[in-house]
């Protein structure tokens, strides 16, 4: 291939998707959603379902055979630990083993785990050789704000920011890291929004944690105060902290200060109907991310904010990394996951330029510098200027403790 005036990266990373498949896909599926992986670089995903979780073998089995045909980038499963099954599933190492302090969804669909049962969780994971990831925020605190405000007859989206609130997520983080510690477990905590939640973080890593820290993008590009007027559109939990510009260099610094280990998408699409079908206590969370992510750190590093190897190692190298994929580097005898990108191109992005179910994106109308080319999945092209080619060969694949790309 003539690659002139190009530049090559690995196929990037992400361990933090939700897709909806199977189940109601009416937001998303594999399909939509690994095509939007593919045409903006990604060309490896962990997806943790909100939907038909996977509680043990079985589970993994049929969702496996599933999606036999239906991604078009390679995929883990993230497997849910369920309060009823801690101690069962502990003989079978999942792909990952993610557990959770809060319950974002419906119990129907997702179970919250109290202190004690994530503290048997973590032990269990820890002894079957599983890595988590956790969502931390207190539901004492965000039930009991909801509850307050709801009796105030709040429908307003300003609600979020006293409802999903800086205390929760930090109470339950130190809560969480404690656990961490004295487990002994690989876990990563997710989408961190702040660098407050880092300090916490960094007192626990220093303690001998093993912590790792997600960024989202989210987290570094949008305001908090967005929610007023864009409401359910920015509807996401933890909501965006961002207050003012010291703040947002913060973030940055942190990243180029290696305190986040790694970033993710945390791609949780609805569609703009869904969003403002109902009121906002209604409303979908989530934001679609997979279309943007990497043209998002793109631009960050053509622009001196980050270094084109500190991006490979972000979102590819390093998230490969913490679930032990045998992916992520450019070298003899690892998969030929390629990126091909154009550094002098730009990309203005338009709500109808979305590959994703959801059709929108936060970043509608924001030019990013830095144009993804193609897409190479194991050598062979998935998709080429903004269009995947749906070739749908994505495989299954697990960790290996014994990796040589570790």
């Amino acid at each position: 291939m003539d690659v002139s005036g190009l530049i090559i990266l690995p196929g990037m990373v992400d361990t933090h998707v939700h897709l909806m498949d199977p189940g109601d896909t009416e937001r998303e599926d594999f399909i939509h959603g690994t095509r939007a992986a593919a045409a903006r670089g990604v060309t490896t995903i962990v997806e943790h379902t909100h939907t038909h979780p996977i509680r043990d073998a079985p589970d993994l089995d049929e969702k496996k055979a599933h999606l036999r045909t239906r991604s078009n980038v390679d995929f883990g499963l993230a497997a849910h630990v369920w309060p009823d099954r801690i101690q069962r599933s502990a003989p079978w190492p999942p792909p990952v083993s993610p557990s959770s302090r809060s319950s974002l969804a419906p119990p129907t669909e997702f179970q919250e785990l109290d202190h004690s049962q994530l503290s048997s969780a973590l032990a269990a994971i820890k002894q079957a050789g599983g890595r988590c990831l956790i969502h931390n925020e207190d539901e004492q605190l965000t039930s009991d704000a909801e509850h307050r405000l709801k009796e105030l007859g709040r429908t307003d989206p300003g609600l979020l920011l006293e409802w999903r609130t800086r205390d929760a997520e930090l109470k339950a983080t130190a809560a969480t890291a404690a656990a961490v510690l004295d487990s002994g477990v690989a876990a990563t905590f997710a989408h961190v929004s702040s660098v407050e939640v880092l300090d916490v973080i960094d007192a626990f890593r220093r303690r001998g944690a093993d912590i790792a820290a997600e960024a989202c993008p989210q987290y570094f590009a949008l305001g908090e105060d967005e929610v007023i007027d864009k409401g359910a559109l920015r509807k996401f939990t933890p909501p965006a902290r961002i207050r003012d510009e010291s703040e947002r260099s913060a973030m940055w610094d942190a990243v180029v200060g290696g305190r986040f280990s790694h970033f993710s998408t945390d791609h949780a699409p609805s569609t703009v109907e869904q969003k403002v079908s109902g009121d906002f206590w209604s409303a979908p969370y989530g934001l679609p991310e997979l279309d943007t992510t990497l043209p998002f750190l793109l631009d960050a590093a053509l622009r001196g904010r980050i270094g084109l190897h500190e991006l490979a190692r972000l979102y590819a190298a390093a998230p490969a990394a913490r679930y032990r994929l045998s992916k992520r580097v450019l070298a003899r005898g690892a998969d030929a996951d390629l990126v091909l990108v154009d550094p002098t191109g730009s990309w203005t992005v338009r709500d109808e330029d979305i590959i994703s179910k959801a059709g929108w994106t936060p970043f509608s109308g924001k030019t990013f510098q830095g144009r993804v080319v193609a897409t190479y999945l194991r050598g062979v092209e998935v998709a080429r200027d903004g269009r995947c080619h749906d070739l749908r060969t994505g495989r299954f694949i697990r960790p290996s403790a014994d990796s040589p790309f570790e």
